[in-house]
């Protein structure tokens, strides 16, 4: 984690959200989409619709000054949910890290920079949906989320702060 360097996610960032964005939308059971076919989907484009909304959260992380990975936090309503909505006061995860910088603790940083972030706003709990077979799936329980649902693929988490 050498030179590694967090901050806050700003206006300035909606490409990169929507970058990483496509890292994350791109799972074990939609391997290689493009990001123009990612971000065509609805179900994916709202999580970074509009960036940044008064409510949402990020942060960033950069390696010598080049954004590397980001986290957020959206929220969501029974209108449109997001994968892993549970309730409208709990604000869903989305993740991404740029692939020549998975697996050296760079996701476990952006997580437990944005808890921080979300504590301080006062923000209770977090909620994120994941694939079974997403080796970030034990990255997210090993940082205390729990699963609350189950769908074929797929599991809800929840993580109190």
């Amino acid at each position: 984690m050498d030179g590694i360097v967090i901050r806050a996610a700003g206006a300035e960032d909606a490409a990169f959200l929507e970058d990483m964005l496509v890292e994350a939308a791109n799972t074990p059971s939609h391997l290689g989409r493009s990001r123009a076919e990612a971000l065509a989907d609805p179900d994916v484009w709202h999580y970074v619709e509009g960036w940044p909304r008064a409510t949402d959260l990020g942060v960033v992380a950069e390696r010598s000054g080049r954004p590397i990975g980001a986290a957020w936090l959206r929220y969501f309503d029974e209108t449109a949910p997001a994968y892993g909505f549970v309730r409208p006061d709990v604000p869903e995860l989305a993740i991404g890290v740029d692939a020549g910088s998975r697996g050296g603790g760079v996701g476990r940083a952006l997580l437990r920079a944005l808890f921080d972030a979300a504590r301080r706003r006062g923000i209770a709990q977090i909620s994120l949906s994941v694939e079974r077979a997403n080796p970030a799936a034990r990255l997210y329980a090993a940082e205390g989320f729990a699963v609350v649902d189950r769908r074929e693929r797929a599991d809800t988490m929840l993580r109190s702060l």
